[in-house]
């Protein structure tokens, strides 16, 4: 594997060695964003606990590094315990055993890893509602919460377990609703702009639409960066397991109207349409999943649109090494600074996210030439 840009190979060896640093300090462990410098870990069933190893895996692919294989498998086993809980599962199942189980599968054949995303690809299956068409996100956490009518833009991500479900079992059940809940997305998420809602809230009981709602991004009717990210690549995720043009499109469109928002170093800000008295902070991991669904995209076109897409998700990457990169310095954790995970809660802004490493190392790994993705 070969490629031309310089930088690239810089930044995968300076990844590598950060990478295989952190690893002695935060071990079988599930990082989420970066306090003072130190990753702060979660408990597993928290929906980012799949990047640190999935981080790892592209690390160990690329390097070799038996240890950071063992720790990736002991982050996998740990998470058994989630499945057998259950009451903390929701929509994020694809997000946690995709980059664990399915990862491990397709890198080494594990047969328990395989027999794990497959029952994990059960339940998320059974989170459907039919009368909407909508996988059913989060769970009620507190007294009081009525979200059982909630569908949120971010399970784009998640269906690539569904349709990896079907192609190891030949059923097609899992990829028939990884395909209706795509459908809604089309029909309800996506403006005619190019910009998308966060949260639907659909009647339960009658599948009927209600209301978009902000959820994440500054208000229901602004567009969220990480949002239109989430769509970009999950939108072209759909169209490579589907053949269908309709998510090709969408996903385009999406990602035309995420270019044209981007500031002077191509690094978003946390919401694109922002009232001049907040803040605009940066959301570097937004960055980081439109930079890898833009070059996916350009693997899917043909070769005069292809340029669009890979130049402006290289761009992004290479922004995000040079001026938002932190590699030498010891008393931080992160690899990509200045990510925005929940401003209107007042959540982790202006910090290193472990989904937003994991992002930009897998950006890098397609620039240098590895083809399967864990999706």
């Amino acid at each position: 594997m070969t490629n031309h840009l310089q930088w690239v190979d810089e930044a995968i060896l300076k990844v590598n060695e950060k990478v295989v640093r952190t690893s002695k300090k935060i071990g079988a462990n599930f990082p989420h964003a970066s306090v003072d410098g130190t990753y702060k870990c979660e408990e597993p069933y928290w929906w980012t606990a799949g990047f640190w190893p999935g981080l790892l895996w592209l690390v160990h692919r690329d390097t070799k590094d038996e240890s950071l294989k063992e720790i990736a498998e002991q982050c996998e086993e740990r998470l058994d315990q989630v499945i057998t809980d259950y009451y903390k599962l929701d929509h994020d199942m694809g997000f946690m055993w995709t980059l664990t189980s399915v990862a491990r599968y397709k890198l080494l054949g594990d047969e328990e890893s395989k027999r794990r995303a497959l029952l994990v690809a059960n339940l998320l299956m059974g989170r459907f509602n039919s009368e909407g068409n909508y996988i059913r996100a989060w769970n009620p956490w507190r007294e009081g919460d009525e979200n059982s009518g909630w569908a949120i833009i971010d399970c784009l991500m998640n269906l690539p377990l569904l349709f990896w479900a079907s192609e190891v079992t030949g059923d097609p059940r899992f990829s028939h609703v990884a395909k209706k809940h795509g459908e809604t997305v089309l029909a309800h998420f996506i403006r005619e702009d190019g910009s998308v809602h966060h949260i639907i809230r659909f009647d339960p009981e009658t599948g009927e639409k209600i209301e978009a709602i902000g959820g994440q991004g500054f208000a229901p009717e602004s567009a969220w960066s990480r949002g239109a990210s989430w769509a970009v690549y999950g939108l072209s995720l759909l169209f490579q397991y589907t053949k269908e043009d309709k998510y090709l499109q969408a996903a385009k469109k999406v990602s035309h109207f995420f270019i044209a928002n981007l500031p002077d170093d191509s690094v978003p800000h946390w919401d694109f349409r922002l009232p001049e008295e907040v803040t605009k902070y940066r959301d570097s991991s937004a960055g980081a999943i439109a930079a890898c669904g833009l070059l996916h995209i350009s693997q899917q076109v043909d070769s005069i649109e292809a340029g669009i897409y890979k130049d402006a998700g290289v761009k992004i990457l290479k922004s995000l090494y040079e001026n938002y990169g932190d590699w030498d310095n010891q008393g931080q954790d992160g690899l990509i600074l200045h990510g925005t995970s929940h401003y209107p809660e007042g959540k982790n802004i202006d910090v290193p996210l472990i989904y937003g490493d994991y992002y930009f190392v897998e950006g890098l790994s397609t620039l240098k030439g590895y083809k399967e993705l864990f999706w």
